[in-house]
């Protein structure tokens, strides 16, 4: 069984898309970012560095303790090796395909896109600087993956847990101010992973969480972008 800390956004829809796909029991623990859920003292034991999504494996491979994991692509690889889907682990150039793209997503993809989001929707004055800036990052982003797929149906061989990293990102082009029609692989792409039945699932995992709890008000928007050391 897997306890599995959670907030629906895509950071979160990576793990329990994956979860879905492998079909393994898990629990969903809220960890409502908006609320400060993910400061909370328990949260920290897990997740250190105060940030979702976390998981604990209560039933670990080697028969041992259980095991608690921070970062997203750090429990994707966790996972996928343990139950040996979606992760080449015999194959050393196949796994390399497969990490490298899962890197480029958690070290450029999510966070650039991250910056956009938050310089187009919530930062509390248009700052035109910062959303051209990323704006553009974006769509550079964007079309290093749409050359990717140009003769490839996912981007590192078979279906992998790379693919279920970018997807949750790619999904919110419109928020990014991109005009997904410029990058047609990458909508050939979008849309046959969004027609998995497990996506379809792992998707709907909290669905309506954040309608109920906007990021509306000062206190909301402290918690979220205002935290220091």
């Amino acid at each position: 069984m897997i306890d599995l800390f959670y907030w629906p956004t895509p950071n979160g829809w990576k793990i329990s898309i994956l979860l879905e796909e492998l079909a393994v029991p898990y629990t969903v623990h809220p960890i409502n970012i908006s609320k400060g859920d993910q400061f909370a003292p328990e949260f920290l034991k897990i997740a250190p560095n105060n940030r979702m999504p976390a998981i604990i494996d209560q039933a670990p491979a080697d028969g041992g303790a259980s095991i608690s994991l921070f970062e997203s692509g750090a429990i994707m690889q966790y996972l996928a090796r343990k139950h040996g889907q979606f992760y080449p682990v015999d194959d050393v150039r196949a796994q390399a395909e497969v990490d490298q793209w899962l890197f480029w997503q958690v070290g450029g993809l999510g966070p650039m896109a991250g910056q956009c989001h938050h310089f187009r929707h919530y930062a509390p004055e248009k700052i035109p600087y910062g959303i051209e800036r990323y704006t553009n990052e974006v769509s550079r982003l964007y079309g290093v993956l749409d050359r990717r797929l140009a003769d490839r149906e996912f981007v590192a061989g078979a279906y992998s847990i790379a693919d279920m990293a970018i997807w949750p990102w790619a999904k919110l082009w419109e928020n990014q101010g991109q005009d997904l029609s410029t990058f047609p692989h990458m909508q050939r792409w979008l849309e046959q992973i969004a027609a998995r039945p497990a996506v379809v699932k792992g998707l709907a995992v909290g669905e309506g969480w954040r309608e109920q709890n906007p990021v509306t008000d000062e206190k909301a928007r402290a918690i979220l972008f205002g935290q220091k050391a």
